[in-house]
């Protein structure tokens, strides 16, 4: 097991360059099975959950081979249709192997998927949505079982705007038999990423980033080169730590308007922001005004924003109100976060954060991805050392975390 060894840091300054998204590449990937020949992603970050996707696809009888930041795919000749129950358990974005499964060899056995302990993100949307089209599911001993003989379009409304179902549903619906409608949609910015891959292979598909996605099936798809959007949550957590360190550092390789709810909170706490075409610049000022945060999907403030800025809550001035309405347990850091002296009370889905001039280095636990950067982030302004253990969540969303906050000045190594 690893850790961070994290010591306070003089400020922070320079620029850092965002990797792609995770959140992007994994759908993708994902999808990449369904096309004929060898498929090429760019700006793919070297990340655990990226690993262990391409760990499934191998198992399946695919190829999955890396040259740099790039991604080479095929899936020639199937050799299983059975998601291996190992790997699954480790990541959520597993599931995502459904409709690209079904499409290919017309079933799919695969584990409940497992990944952060932050709530329950049940898996029903996915199942429905599916099952709309023609899909034929069971349920037992924790796995889940698919068949079907031709999916055909039709109108589907999701009771909420989940990210993971509406990806599946456009994936299995991009070759499904006429027309599917999705209503009530998730809007994020990986969503359109995942239209605009589909739709270079050949799909068809309209509205992706808006509430109403409309795609026409077609009958194949061609493999294709395709770069993955940079990651806003990784671009958001960096200008973060400037930020907390009270400093002035650059984010580059991003796209600003995919983080504008947190360059919108960032000005009303008095932060200077400066941006442009790709990159957004930082400039703190020696105290920071505190501000209340509601967590709601895109284009609302990022649910995998909230534990960073609970971090940052905790050394700004006065009393801050962070509300959680997406996932009910992601207040797993809070009690860390108090071990290094942060005044945090939680009230259900509401924290109350009381800003304090200093925290004090602790033993912390990461206890998930975002939970556990914040910690690594509260590390950076706290008095003494702060070690983190069970980093292994945090290295399954970021890319050479330690190294990239380190060309900043902070002080953080890594004790395998």
């Amino acid at each position: 097991m690893s850790r961070y060894i994290v010591r306070k840091a003089n400020g922070l300054s320079g620029t850092v360059k965002i990797s792609g998204s995770k959140n992007s590449a994994l759908p993708i990937i994902a999808a990449s099975i369904l096309a004929e020949g060898e498929t090429v992603l760019s700006n793919v970050p070297r990340l655990t959950d990226i690993e262990n996707m391409c760990g499934i696809i191998r198992c399946l009888g695919g190829k999955c081979e890396w040259s740099g930041d790039k991604l080479f795919i095929s899936f020639k000749k199937p050799k299983s249709y059975i998601v291996p129950y190992e790997i699954v358990t480790k990541f959520r974005a597993s599931f995502l192997l459904l409709a690209p499964m079904l499409i290919r060899i017309g079933k799919v056995q695969i584990p409940l998927p497992g990944g952060c302990p932050i709530g329950a993100r049940p898996v029903d949307l996915h199942l429905k949505g599916l099952s709309s089209l023609g899909a034929k599911f069971t349920q037992d001993h924790g796995f889940v079982e698919g068949k079907c003989r031709k999916l055909t379009g039709t109108k589907i409304y999701l009771d909420f705007p989940s990210v993971g179902a509406t990806e599946n549903i456009m994936i299995a619906s991009v070759m499904a038999e006429g027309e599917t409608i999705i209503e009530n949609a998730a809007t994020e910015p990986e969503i359109s990423d995942l239209a605009d891959f589909l739709n270079k292979m050949g799909g068809k598909i309209q509205g992706a980033g808006t509430d109403r996605i409309v795609i026409e099936g077609v009958k194949k798809l061609n493999s294709v080169r395709h770069k993955i959007i940079p990651d806003r949550i990784e671009a958001g957590t960096y200008l973060t730590a400037g930020v907390m360190c009270k400093s002035d550092i650059t984010v580059e390789n991003i796209i600003p308007e995919h983080i504008k709810p947190v360059i919108a909170k960032f000005s009303e706490m008095g932060i200077e922001i400066i941006e442009n075409e790709n990159s957004v610049r930082v400039i703190a000022p020696s105290k920071i005004r505190h501000t209340d945060i509601k967590t709601l999907p895109f284009p609302g403030f990022p649910t995998d924003m909230q534990s960073q800025f609970t971090a940052l809550m905790s050394v700004a001035e006065g009393t801050s109100l962070i509300v959680e309405t997406v996932f009910e347990n992601r207040f797993l850091h809070i009690p860390e976060l108090s071990r290094m002296g942060a005044k945090i009370k939680v009230d259900g889905r509401t924290a109350i954060v009381d800003g304090t001039k200093s925290l004090t280095g602790a033993k912390v636990k990461a206890g998930d991805l975002r939970g556990g950067a914040s910690l690594v982030l509260a590390g950076l302004v706290a008095q003494g050392e702060t070690e983190i253990d069970c980093i292994e969540h945090i290295e399954r969303g970021y890319e050479n975390f330690g190294e990239k906050l380190r060309s900043l000045g902070a002080d953080i190594i890594k004790i395998q």
